[in-house]
């Protein structure tokens, strides 16, 4: 008797439930500064002194007492000249100070005059004088002690991925060194009998049903990219007996398997029981398209587990899958909090007739118009369509989209990240 098939699990729901298993990984790095860009920090980055650390002149110009210019056309005579990295005396009043962009603004002085609204002017003192063609406010192009970064102040937290500004921002409160999430150790494979690498045979040279293994290359990609050290398995064959070999082997020292292939219902396709074999599979198949096979369990191994993602097969499914599942399980490892990718609304200049039973991710580009175009060919093989776009179109279950629709857009640089 035929079982009755399972409902798809909602693309939501299912990645609610992954995220529930990622655990934050155990370990972490001591690096440079320099050497932390995509790194997750460990730990909060607490600044010891404010940002900047005194008051400073963010013009070249001259420091005044408001008091002592009050109308156009004074003269002071120059008391002073002081450069950044050097602290001047204190303004005697009725003079003004010389001072350049990021020079300590000297006491007694409360505002700047660009040096565009001053004239200066020769005397034999050497220091010379200043006319002064324009009434200061208090406080102008003064940059206050710690309006960036005040003293104590948590700059950076736990589970923030780091980006150029942010080690910037390090540097800034003096830290050369971060603590970092270790990164997560992912052993990657394929199966299929038909898979062949790039370079092992040539083109014209290829067996009949032969593909190349355009998978293994965008998902090492995609991985190193989340800052994962990956173990390359190869093409694992088309039996039951290596399949299980392959996933013991690789649960040994990984915190995550990822295959490609093998995880739909044909009979050549052992990733499902093989899994079952060893551990535990938790989901089998979701709501959304293309990407519908996907399956995630657990292997045991001494003190704990390793995480199992099977992706499909199909370049398309197993790229999304990747993008909108795997890539938030893998970012959560390393303590991430916000791994949801940013949408924005956009314009559909393209037609889709036919609603899906799924929630659809349909590859579109912008256009010179601002609007969206749509790849013609949207199956599940034709990689070309994710080479060709700049992003998906997210489309709800049920859904038609007519010209001039506003569709919920996410871009490749946010899945890819």
């Amino acid at each position: 008797m035929n079982r009755p098939h399972k409902p798809l699990k909602p693309l939501d729901e299912a990645l609610a439930d992954l995220l529930a298993h990622a655990s934050p990984l155990r370990g972490t790095d001591t690096v440079t500064t320099f050497d932390a860009d995509g790194r997750v920090l460990a730990q909060d980055c607490v600044s010891a002194l404010q940002v900047p650390p005194q008051d400073n002149s963010s013009m070249d110009g001259y420091a005044v007492r408001c008091a002592d210019v009050t109308a156009s056309g004074g003269v002071l005579p120059v008391s002073q000249r002081i450069p950044a990295g050097i602290a001047g005396d204190p303004l005697q009043p009725g003079t003004a100070a010389r001072i350049f962009t990021g020079a300590p603004v000297p006491a007694g002085a409360d505002a700047i005059l660009m040096q565009e609204d001053c004239e200066a002017l020769a005397t034999a003192d050497g220091l010379g004088s200043v006319r002064i063609n324009a009434v200061p406010q208090a406080g102008q192009w003064i940059r206050s002690a710690g309006e960036d970064i005040t003293r104590g102040a948590v700059v950076l937290s736990a589970g923030t991925r780091l980006t150029p500004a942010e080690l910037g921002l390090a540097a800034s409160i003096g830290l050369h060194e971060l603590q970092v999430v270790r990164r997560p150790r992912v052993a990657l494979f394929s199966t299929g009998d038909e898979l062949v690498m790039p370079g092992e045979v040539p083109p014209e040279q290829m067996r009949p049903g032969a593909i190349y293994n355009s998978n293994r290359f965008f998902l090492r990609a995609m991985l190193q990219r989340l800052g994962c050290e990956v173990t390359d398995f190869g093409i694992v064959p088309d039996r039951r007996d290596a399949t299980i070999a392959a996933l013991r082997d690789a649960s040994a020292a990984h915190d995550l398997i990822l295959t490609s292939g093998g995880v739909s219902v044909g009979e050549e396709d052992h990733i499902k029981p093989a899994v079952e074999t060893l551990g535990t599979l938790d989901l089998w198949q979701i709501a959304m398209k293309p990407g519908k096979p996907f399956a995630y369990g657990q292997i045991p191994r001494d003190g704990g587990a390793a995480h199992f993602m099977g992706l499909p097969g199909n370049p398309v499914s197993s790229f999304l899958t990747f993008a909108l599942l795997v890539r938030p399980f893998v970012l959560r490892l390393q303590g991430v909090r916000d791994v949801a990718p940013q949408s924005i609304a956009a314009r559909a200049d393209f037609v889709w007739p036919k609603a899906d039973k799924r929630r659809e991710f349909l590859r579109v580009r912008h256009n010179a118009a601002g609007g969206l175009d749509l790849f013609g060919n949207q199956s599940s093989g034709v990689l070309t369509s994710a080479a060709w776009g700049d992003g998906v179109v997210d489309n709800p279950a049920g859904q038609t989209i007519a010209a001039g629709d506003t569709v919920r857009y996410i871009a490749f640089s946010e899945l890819l990240s």
